[in-house]
């Protein structure tokens, strides 16, 4: 059997909707794993800075109530839009990601009881503190 192509070739040129180009992808990755769940996806690396998948990242956090939730570094979706812009945003990213150089901070992690007594845990993820970091240029 010949070997698949990447998964990110084949798909909607860059100028074509967004959305619909990693709505491709997702389904493409998906069809593959059903197909033999045992498989190895070696090219991940290139989906994620792949500008059509920042931006739908980005719309889907813009569109809900994360919107109004700064991040680590301490931007809310407003003041990137107001002050960089998304795509000068979008872009330094991808250089950062794609150069290796972008790193998030860790989650600290705390165990805390489930509801109703039943004596499990559940991870909660708290994130860092902004303090000291500097907002994206």
């Amino acid at each position: 059997m010949p070997k698949d192509p990447p998964v990110n070739a084949g798909g909607p040129a860059l100028g074509s909707d967004p959305g619909a180009r990693v709505s491709g992808m997702q389904a493409k990755l998906h069809r593959w794993a059903v197909a033999d769940p045992g498989r190895r996806f070696d090219d991940l690396f290139n989906l994620v800075h792949d500008p059509a998948t920042l931006l739908v990242a980005f719309a889907r956090v813009a569109g809900n109530s994360g919107r109004n939730t700064p991040g680590v570094d301490g931007w809310t979706v407003d003041a990137v839009e107001q002050t960089v812009g998304v795509p000068g945003f979008l872009d330094d990213l991808r250089a950062q990601v794609k150069g290796g150089t972008f790193r998030p901070l860790p989650v600290r992690q705390r165990l805390i009881p489930k509801g109703h007594g039943s004596g499990k845990l559940r991870s909660l993820g708290i994130r860092p503190s902004p303090i000291g970091w500097s907002r994206p240029r």
